[in-house]
């Protein structure tokens, strides 16, 4: 019985080294990125419901962009805040920027893609820029940046929205791995030609794909999914690419609390079920390796069964999956995460596992 479990052990890990080393080596070893402007029209799009003190800090960020030709379309989802009265007096002080007001719908209650859906229809520029009203960019040249990356044919432009540091925090520790390893995810899985999904935080696509896929209308009824699934539909080899230059990247703050983290994680996830076969098929092969990976080796240890070759299959794989994700985390400007490796990937494989336990028995909250 253990020899098979060793020869098992033996397709596992073969299975996470050509996950490592065939498709996320594709990001952690790809070259730098350089920004060529290209100056397309763009609209900045911004939705928000209850976000009355993030929009102060962060609009004028956006309204102080170093581009050409852009404009700044801010929905407000039937805020029960401030959230309008801010946004009417930035309407005020900026003329480039365009107000959408969202009235509570009954067909479409708290529904933020039937509140996209109006902003899209009102933006004036071919090409769009997305991020989320708690986001805020990293340099001035971030429009620049991003809209570089697109071409005649490259139409849709996946970008990283990273989470801001915290000191003295292993919560955050976890939190940014976690949003490291899911970028570095859907950014091999683009440059491989087979895109799957990307961040409302940071995306970019021109007018036409939202169109030519008649918007959220075929995951309307799915209340979260407005970047992934949108992405996971309109996305393939030839119409998206990635920005991965760091005046590229965004930030917003992350939770605080596990609970918090918790709870958003299992509105991401609850998403994934609705993604193609092939896409569910790779993500849960990967992580049905991870978890295998670690489950054979703690059986073959306590057996001692070929305990000298398994330690050395068990350090062959974690030497490459650790140089991948630190090649991968240089890239996206957090060093610091590369340390935290072995222990922060046992916790979120057991956090996985939690939120696929609880979402099963019952559904997550979306939206506000």
């Amino acid at each position: 019985m253990l020899i098979y479990i060793f020869y098992s052990f033996i397709v596992i890990v073969v299975i996470q080294l050509s996950y490592y080393l065939g498709v996320f080596g594709k990001f952690a070893f790809g070259k730098p990125q350089s920004i060529v402007p290209k100056n397309f029209p763009v609209s900045v799009i911004v939705c928000a419901k209850n976000e009355e003190e993030n929009v102060k800090k962060y609009i004028p960020l956006l309204a102080e962009q170093n581009y050409p030709d852009f404009e700044i379309v801010l929905i407000d989802d039937a805020s029960s805040d401030e959230t309008l009265e801010v946004f009417e007096q930035f309407e005020k002080e900026y003329s480039n920027i365009r107000l959408v007001k969202v009235e509570n719908n009954e067909a479409f209650w708290g529904n933020k893609k039937y509140a996209l859906t109006l902003g899209i229809k009102a933006s004036k520029k071919d090409y769009l820029l997305f991020t989320d009203a708690d986001c805020y960019p990293t340099s001035k040249d971030w429009i620049t940046a991003m809209t570089s990356q697109f071409t005649m044919n490259k139409t849709i432009v996946l970008g990283y929205g990273g989470y801001e540091k915290t000191e003295r925090s292993f919560l955050n520790k976890i939190i940014r791995f976690e949003t490291v390893l899911t970028a570095v995810q859907y950014f091999s899985w683009a440059k491989l030609g087979a895109p799957y999904m990307g961040v409302g935080r940071n995306l970019a696509y021109k007018r036409d794909e939202f169109f030519n896929v008649n918007g959220f209308i075929d995951h309307i009824q799915v209340r979260s999914g407005d970047d992934d699934l949108f992405i996971n539909q309109a996305a393939n080899k030839s119409n998206t690419t990635i920005s991965y230059a760091p005046e590229s990247f965004t930030y917003s703050k992350p939770k605080v609390t596990y609970k918090e983290w918790f709870t958003q994680k299992r509105r991401h996830i609850s998403t994934a079920e609705h993604y193609k076969f092939f896409d569910k098929l790779q993500l849960g092969l990967f992580f049905c390796s991870q978890l295998f990976f670690f489950l054979l080796v703690i059986i073959l240890l306590a057996f001692q069964f070929q305990w000298i070759a398994v330690l050395a299959i068990f350090a062959t794989r974690y030497t490459v999956a650790w140089t991948v994700i630190g090649f991968s985390a240089g890239k996206l400007k957090e060093n610091d995460l590369k340390i935290w490796f072995p222990i922060v990937e046992i916790i979120l494989m057991l956090t996985q596992i939690n939120i696929f336990i609880t979402n099963t028995f019952s559904k997550p909250v979306h939206w506000k």
